[in-house]
């Protein structure tokens, strides 16, 4: 057999150089992809990051609001407490108003029941 001319030879190294050249393309552009989708991942973990620590301090404003609130409404709870004496006079008095009004309007349905009677009799013996 004969040995293998150059010009045979040659289209094979080109066929790798350009299989080569495709491999290398193809991770290259995997690369690049792979390294995009971490970018944006990175940036989404520090968009995160920015709004956690903003909404942290959004809290700990709210944190020292509901403090004082808290305070505020023991103070209330404090004051309202001394009230509960004024509060169960002002209960009593309404029970003792209620009684004096139902005693009232009975002298008064009897003091109408007189009155009636004492003109019936003014009216039946007139004074001579």
């Amino acid at each position: 057999m004969a040995a293998p001319s150059k010009t045979a030879e040659q289209p094979q190294p080109e066929v790798r150089d350009e299989l080569a050249d495709s491999l290398n393309d193809l991770f290259t552009n995997i690369s690049t992809m792979i390294k995009s989708e971490l970018q944006g991942t990175t940036n989404q973990l520090e968009l995160l990051e920015k709004m956690n620590a903003r909404v942290a301090e959004e809290y700990s404003g709210f944190g020292d609001v509901a403090s004082g609130l808290r305070v505020f409404v023991e103070q209330l709870k404090e004051k309202s407490g001394s009230f509960d004496e004024y509060v169960q006079q002002i209960d009593a008095i309404e029970k003792q108003v209620t009684e004096f009004e139902a005693a009232v309007s009975v002298l008064d349905k009897y003091v109408s029941l007189l009155e009636s009677k004492v003109q019936s009799a003014y009216h039946q013996n007139p004074p001579s």
